[in-house]
């Protein structure tokens, strides 16, 4: 069926009407603006309002000289299946020894079942997370619950976006991150991450550039484990002043087994902004929890979308964190947990230099970033065939064909024997590739 309308509306109407029939299948190639607007006898401007309403609907994507194109179904980007690895350095997750006893926690304290109309935020959670807020953020704020960072950050985006709109992210950036942007029709403005983190003049041409929004990860930056440095979080302050309107999310995933102190890249003058505190790291990814500070306009916006009746945060969940964030010994934990990580991650890299290869000093967080000189999808399958899963390093940033090469290693439960032998291994397989 041919497209047909005379207006913009019915032109679009057209398209969407085939899409969703299927008589226009994804990345089918729409027609050029001057052939259909001769095609249907109409201004080529009608043409082009229909194709950028498409556009912004989500329904058509355009790429330059290849001209507009019917869009696929958003994908999130997943890691390699290595058959035959054995050893996973590839998850990301925290060590399960290092995570207090949830079900032990529910059980704990006096829990009572709220009904519909019960405040969406447990009080004593709330109260607790205010405290601890209080100590980072030296303006008003609110805090809410909500089901995860991931959850907390493409809520506020999607408070404050529209489609089509530009965030500005780390690059390399967070797995989550990609997904939420390309899920929810944002446009990423990649912004590159050195050893204290987001570069300045980076984030200024992002924003120069129409960026609404900023995404940071103040500290153990996954997956390179960069933190901000006081001096390097004051210089993008410097920067962020200088567009007050810009949505400003720090993610501090990582916050209270971190070993680095937390920086604040929000200035003053930011009128919308969000310090996002999850509990998945250090409490337990199925908890499912996170912690938001936001100015008032935005925790608003937010409690629209998280209004008890619909889609509020189970006040059973929020019990259980409440139980463990006011336990002495889960603190104590806590701490064992930032010196572990901390001395496993020095382990491997310590190994890994001694065989040759450059990596930030002294990371944070749960992985190690490894860049290479060689085809790294190669080494994520030889290590795979040696019996090791890593991630490869281009499912971390907006575009994998324009990557550099390297592969991001959890480090969280490794050994010193197996981070020797991972070392060596790794060695191995990139002289080989060298050589081939």
């Amino acid at each position: 069926m041919p497209i047909s309308g005379a207006t913009a509306a019915e032109i679009a109407g057209s398209v969407r009407d085939q899409v969703a029939s299927g008589e226009l299948a994804p990345r089918t190639v729409l027609p050029p603006v001057r052939a259909l607007a001769a095609e249907l006898g109409v201004n080529r401007n009608t043409v082009a309002l229909a194709y950028r309403r498409l556009v912004e609907a989500g329904v058509a994507e355009t790429r330059g000289r290849g001209g507009t194109v019917v869009a696929a179904v958003p994908s999130s980007p997943r890691g390699c299946r290595c058959g035959g690895a054995s050893v996973d350095l590839a998850s990301g997750n925290p060590d399960p020894a290092l995570l207090p006893d949830l079900l032990a926690a529910t059980h704990a304290g006096r829990y009572r079942p709220p009904l519909y109309g019960a405040p969406a935020v447990d009080e004593a959670l709330a109260g607790w997370a205010s405290a601890d807020f209080a100590e980072d953020v030296d303006q008003p704020f609110r805090t809410l619950v909500t089901h995860g960072a991931v959850d907390a950050t493409e809520r506020l985006l999607n408070a404050h976006l529209t489609r089509g709109d530009a965030v500005a992210v780390e690059e390399p950036c967070f797995l989550a991150s990609i997904g939420t942007l390309r899920l929810n029709g944002y446009q990423p403005a990649p912004v590159p991450v050195d050893t204290a983190g987001m570069r300045p003049d980076a984030l200024r041409a992002a924003l120069e550039g129409g960026a609404r929004a900023v995404v940071c990860t103040p500290r153990a930056h996954n997956p390179t484990g960069a933190s901000l440095t006081a001096e390097r979080a004051a210089d993008l302050r410097a920067v962020l002043a200088e567009h007050p309107g810009v949505l400003v999310v720090e993610d501090d995933h990582f916050s209270a087994v971190s070993a680095r102190p937390y920086h604040r890249i929000t200035p003053a003058t930011t009128a919308r902004w969000a310090l996002v505190r999850s509990l998945s790291k250090f409490l337990g990814p199925d908890l499912r929890l996170a912690l938001v500070a936001t100015d008032e306009e935005s925790a608003t916006r937010l409690e629209t979308r998280l209004s008890t009746g619909t889609t509020w945060v189970s006040h059973l969940l929020q019990h259980t964190a409440r139980t463990l964030l006011l336990d002495p010994a889960v603190h104590e934990l806590h701490e064992r947990a930032r010196e572990a990580y901390a001395q496993r991650s020095g382990l491997l890299i310590d190994r890994l230099r001694a065989n040759g290869f450059e990596v930030l000093d002294r990371p944070d967080g749960l992985n190690v970033w490894v860049e290479l000189d060689v085809d790294s999808r190669a080494v994520v399958q030889g290590l795979a065939d040696r019996g090791w899963a890593v991630r490869p390093g281009h499912l971390f940033v907006r575009d994998p064909s324009a990557a550099g090469e390297a592969i991001r290693v959890t480090s969280s439960t490794i050994t010193a024997r197996q981070a020797e032998a991972f070392a060596a291994e790794l060695a191995a397989v990139v002289a080989g590739l060298r050589t081939s």
